[in-house]
Formats: structure tokens, sequence, C-alpha cells
């Protein structure tokens, strides 16, 4: 287990080593070995400790993407899933970073604001990389806004069957 991320989810929860322990049934001393990776502990153990931080250990598929077409020279790369966000980061203000909204355009958006949600889905389906796709578009959100969507013929007709693949789902 990562000793890294254990301190951060003790950190994220504003606890102490000492309560960190106290909440997981386990001593200060054994959460210091984990965290400084003296000690390594088993899966149990970690995620025990995880939960008494008040987070949960979870698998999430890794998208694969695959080239669905070509738009003006460049390959066209869709995933075969995509996982569902946190609530956090689907509905985040985010500034968008300079190779998706290089136009001028204001780069803060609200991703809580369906029309700052769709310009952002629209800006990502045209010109965003897969880090992009996968830490900005929410498979939920994407079929719901899918149709209101404005993308060039070839954007829409790479993406059209994974929207209808996961809305089948």
């Amino acid at each position: 287990m990562d000793a890294r991320l254990l301190t951060l989810a003790r950190e994220r929860a504003g606890l102490s080593k000492a309560e960190l322990a106290r909440r997981a049934a386990t001593s200060r001393e054994a959460v210091s070995a984990y965290e400084h990776g003296a000690k390594s502990p088993t899966l149990d153990t970690f995620d025990r400790l995880v939960q008494a931080a008040g987070f949960e250990l979870a698998l999430r598929p890794i998208a694969d993407f695959e080239v669905a077409g070509e738009h003006r020279g460049a390959p066209i790369l869709v995933p075969d899933r995509l996982p569902t966000l946190p609530h956090d980061q689907a509905f985040a203000v985010i500034d968008l970073p300079l190779h998706l909204e290089w136009s001028g355009e204001a780069r803060t958006k609200d991703l809580s604001i369906r029309a700052d949600r769709i310009r952002v889905y629209e800006l990502v389906l045209r010109e965003g990389t897969p880090a992009d796709v996968q830490r900005l578009i929410d498979p939920t959100l994407l079929i719901e806004a899918f149709e209101d969507l404005n993308l060039p013929s070839a954007i829409r007709a790479a993406w059209r069957p994974a929207i209808t693949r996961w809305r089948g789902r």
C-alpha cells in the first residue's frame, strides 16, 4: 500500500496519527510506521485505516481510448468507458487549460451550471486529451447533454456509439 495515500487520507480528514489509530483500533506507532513506509499494512488493515479517516477504497476501470474517426486531420479518441466522477469534481468550478480555451473567452467555468458544463464538454470532445476527458467528463452528464452539444458531425458520429452503449447499461 502507498504510504502517501494513507497520509493524504488522514490529513484531509484533519486527524492526528493518534486519533486515526484510535478510530481504527490500532496504535499510533503502527500508523506512523505505515505512513513512513517502515511497515506495509495488509489490504484489510489499509482499508480499515482509510475508512476510519472517512474514505473508502474503490476500484475504477481504466479507460482504453481508441481512434474512432478523424476531424481536421487529427484522430478522434473515444474511451470504451468512463467512471462516474465524484460529485465535487463533476460540478466543480474549473479553470480550463489554455489548450482547451484559447479563444479569449472566460476560462473559468462552473460545471454546476448546465450552459458552462455544455461548453466545457464541447471543448473537451473537440480539443481535449484523454486526461481531459477523464478529469472533466462525467458519463451520465454527457449522456444527458449530448444532443445539445454543438459538435462537428465527425466528432458527434465518433462519440455516438459510446453514448448509445453507455445509455443501455
